[in-house]
């Protein structure tokens, strides 16, 4: 069979195939890898990654990957476009045989980069391992944990993003570390996977809370425009901020919130709709509801600060909402539809597929 194929193949020029499988969408491309030897290791290639990567710049395939977090567990991915999560024809399921899933109790997904997601895996006496994971080929590294990590409390924000100066990726971790004179002193460090080693920034000034959920102490950054990005408190000014990392000067910064925005309101976080960082904020009247049936709930979303159209999918505490939002371009809602069901024991992270592969040895699953 193997020869047949490369007698077909000899009628096209090497780079023409090339070109032509450039262009092919991620999905295709891993089944492609059967084709022959020479189009495994030539789709394998990281230069080949990296080309097609760069040429699917702006058409990328966005998914969403629903994680039931404890046994049985179950990884699906379902097409960022479908109008259901409940479409098994957009959906597929996703292999995570390469962790011991037996020894994880609780498995979290921390942040999403050029098609990695972080997973935080915890076992007993919340003992953790992290892993970065492109679901679209397997690709996955574990990263050791920082030498500092037992020292620290558990108020941590965590961010995964790229360095495109660099071409590194990085793993950032930010902590409060009550100290004997009752002052919070802020642990921040990077783990970077070219180096493959952990590094402290020394310096910062402030210190930051988490402030977004107390039930879960730890924090996921959002990665925009070169910087990580989380809600949190400083204790200084007494005032929640926007506070990010960039990842190009590794240095902190503080975005003010909005004059007008609404403190009290139930619940506010950050998400990234196409170009615009985004504060959402929910203010939602308690409806009756049956524990075993899916409900309906009416939301107020303000989009002042960002613009979203299409479907987009958003991880509120134990809720996931599955939003259909239509909004002129200066950002009014013009119609929303809200579609909520339980979401206890589920982690929900959005991701592009590629067939990027990171520094160092990695694995396929």
């Amino acid at each position: 069979m193997e020869e047949k194929n490369k007698k077909a193949l000899q009628y096209l020029p090497h780079e023409l195939i090339i070109q032509i499988l450039l262009r092919l969408p991620v999905k295709s491309l891993v089944r492609f890898k059967c084709v022959c030897k020479s189009w495994f290791s030539l789709i394998s290639d990281p230069h080949f990654a990296n080309s097609h990567f760069q040429l699917s710049s702006g058409k990328h395939t966005s998914r969403i990957l629903l994680m039931s977090t404890s046994t049985p567990r179950e990884s699906r991915s379902i097409d960022f476009e479908a109008p259901s999560l409940d479409d098994d024809s957009a959906s597929v399921s996703r292999n995570l045989n390469f962790m011991p899933f037996q020894s994880y109790l609780h498995i979290e997904i921390k942040g999403s980069c050029r098609g990695f997601l972080l997973l935080h895996c915890y076992g007993q006496h919340w003992i953790y391992d992290i892993y970065l994971w492109n679901p679209s080929t397997g690709f996955h590294k574990n990263i050791p944990l920082s030498p500092s990590a037992s020292k620290l409390e558990d108020n941590y924000f965590y961010g995964f993003g790229y360095d495109h100066s660099t071409d590194d990726y990085l793993l950032v971790t930010m902590s409060s570390e009550d100290s004997y004179n009752q002052l919070s002193v802020l642990h921040l460090e990077f783990f970077s996977l070219r180096a493959n080693t952990w590094k402290e920034i020394e310096g910062t000034q402030f210190s930051y809370s988490n402030i977004m959920d107390n039930e879960e102490p730890t924090s996921a950054g959002f990665l925009f425009n070169g910087a990580i990005h989380w809600f949190a408190y400083r204790p200084d000014l007494g005032e929640n901020v926007i506070v990010a990392f960039d990842l190009m000067e590794k240095k902190l910064f503080n975005m003010h919130l909005p004059d007008d925005f609404d403190r009290g309101l139930d619940g506010f976080g950050l998400w990234v709709f196409g170009e615009s960082l985004c504060i959402w904020a929910e203010n939602s009247m308690p409806v009756d509801f049956d524990d075993d049936d899916d409900y309906i709930e009416n939301h107020r979303l303000e989009l002042k600060y960002g613009l979203g159209k299409n479907t987009k999918c958003i991880h509120l505490g134990l809720r996931l909402l599955f939003c259909l939002l239509m909004a002129f371009l200066l950002g009014q809602l013009l119609e929303h539809h809200t579609y909520c069901k339980d979401a206890r024991g589920l982690y929900v992270a959005m991701y592009i597929e590629s067939l990027l592969s990171l520094p160092g040895d990695n694995k396929q699953a």
